[in-house]
């Protein structure tokens, strides 16, 4: 018998308990019926829960970064924004210094 166990099929020292595929093989008559005992579905359930678990922090992570790219979206307009007044405001003392500069070039 596993002394150790697993994280899928711990020990336990209850007899009614204790997953048959983990005890020794009792010595049985020949010719009598054995129960076989189906854990294919078990086994697959718990390889997708698995699975499952190892995707988990890709999944949160792709979840992050879509989240992250709807918020850079949904800010470009204001940068887009700002950037053209920044534009407008340096185009404004640009066209002053060229009012200031013509003014003094005609008045010499």
């Amino acid at each position: 018998m596993n002394l150790h166990g697993t994280i899928d099929r711990p020990v336990t020292h209850d007899p009614q308990k204790q997953d048959p595929t983990m005890q020794r093989p009792s010595p049985e008559p020949a010719g009598s019926a054995l129960s076989v005992r189906d854990t294919s579905g078990a086994i697959v359930s718990r390889q997708n829960r698995n699975l499952e678990m190892q995707l988990i922090p890709e999944i949160l992570a792709r979840a992050h970064m879509h989240e992250r790219l709807r918020e850079a979206e949904s800010q470009r307009p204001a940068v887009r924004v700002a950037t053209a007044r920044r534009m407008q405001r340096r185009a404004e003392r640009a066209s002053l210094r060229a009012r200031r500069a013509l003014a003094m070039a005609v008045m010499q």
